[in-house]
């Protein structure tokens, strides 16, 4: 009869399990696989980089929309403050036209 050796080890992430078996030399080795706590860890990490990536650039999109806005309205009170006064001058050359010019 063939004499056999079980040998097996378990770390808490792998589980290995080795057979020998004297007659024929042959050796079986059965690797199990992890408890996949390791593919969870990492989709999790993915996910949470990819939500604050997400979130910056909305930020950074709502940034750009605000600095926007405010050039724009700074531009619009500046051609509204320059055609008042536009208007203003015409008004007192308009004027200073009537006094001159004898009744």
């Amino acid at each position: 009869m063939a004499i056999e050796r079980v040998t097996e080890r378990n770390d808490g992430m792998t589980r290995e399990r080795v057979v020998e078996r004297d007659a024929g030399g042959t050796t079986y080795v059965d690797a199990g696989r992890g408890s996949g706590l390791g593919g969870v860890l990492i989709g999790i990490a993915v996910l949470a980089m990819v939500a604050i990536v997400a979130f910056f650039l909305l930020q950074s999109n709502r940034n750009d929309a605000m600095r926007t806005e405010a050039v724009t309205s700074a531009a619009s009170s500046v051609a509204d403050s320059a055609a008042g006064a536009a208007e203003g001058v015409t008004s007192a050359a308009s004027q200073a036209a009537d006094a001159v010019t004898p009744q």
